[in-house]
């Protein structure tokens, strides 16, 4: 994960329980776990994730819908997973994600 002195635009929501995601790199899809959820990314825990700087597709389920999006690889470790940054995502899923962050951080 990236060092604990990085400022982070929004905050981050610990998903104990893990979120299913589906996600495609190169062709090749591929279903993990988000273990870390944020407005601007999350952690997906895979055994062999992207390099940092690749490109990857994704959706996801959410109340009220799904969320589909494009994201770049900031952080890739081998044995662990992977934190993306979501690069293109549509409005409506923007606004979904972000009412459920609002309800986790609530609780």
């Amino acid at each position: 994960m990236p060092s604990k002195q990085q400022v982070r635009r929004y905050p981050r929501v610990s998903l104990p329980k893990g979120a299913v995601i589906a996600w495609e790199h190169l062709g090749k899809r591929k279903i993990s776990s988000a273990i870390v959820l944020a407005l601007g990314g999350l952690f997906i825990s895979t055994p062999e994730p992207p390099p940092a700087g690749d490109v990857i597709k994704l959706v996801f389920e959410v109340p009220g819908g799904d969320v589909r999006a494009r994201a770049l690889v900031c952080y890739s470790e081998p044995g662990k997973g992977m934190g993306i940054e979501f690069t293109a995502m549509g409005q409506e899923a923007r606004a979904r994600l972000h009412r459920l962050i609002k309800t986790l951080t609530r609780i």
